[in-house]
């Protein structure tokens, strides 16, 4: 591995930065980072190569990585922005839905409830849930189907015995 003389090159590498950034502070960020970059790959230099060309092109590199870097963010904020404008605030109606569903989900067994969080939500197959929950295929299929039949049953209004922990606010049962 060839010893580099980065010291003798600070200098060349500071001025090129400033020219790039036109900014002191920016500058010095850039050939902080230049010279990580080509600390983390010196393996690629050439021995007997040009030390302060294959500098330059590193800094000149990481320049270019950040401007695209820069637009990229500046695009993802603009296109945020119209999409925050395009928004609508959820009816009271889905809240309250949303939050008896909310509900309903935390009433289930912990066993039905781990179950169907791990397949409906996580987005697990039933054969990694069951891996993951640590039990037979069949038992999480079991688990799933009762849950979602015990959530249907709350959809279509079954009677409050049905759900002997769902407690209504300001009910003193």
């Amino acid at each position: 591995m060839p010893r580099f003389d980065i010291v003798a090159q600070l200098g060349s590498l500071r001025r090129y930065a400033r020219s790039l950034t036109r900014d002191g502070a920016d500058a010095e960020d850039l050939v902080h980072d230049a010279l990580v970059r080509a600390y983390e790959r010196r393996g690629t230099f050439r021995t007997g190569g040009n030390l302060r060309a294959w500098l330059f092109s590193i800094m000149h590199n990481v320049f270019i990585d950040r401007m695209r870097s820069r637009r990229s963010e500046a695009a993802r904020i603009e296109q945020a922005g119209h999409l925050a404008d395009a928004s609508v605030p959820a009816s009271q109606d889905h809240s309250v839905r949303l939050a008896q569903v909310r509900e309903a989900f935390l009433a289930l067994p912990d066993e039905q409830r781990e179950a169907l969080h791990l397949v409906a939500i996580e987005g697990l197959g039933y054969a990694h849930a069951a891996e993951v929950s640590g039990v037979p295929l069949g038992t999480l299929m079991s688990r799933i189907g009762r849950a979602r039949a015990a959530l249907r049953e709350m959809e279509e209004g079954a009677p409050a015995r049905a759900w002997p922990n769902l407690r209504i606010v300001g009910d003193e049962r």
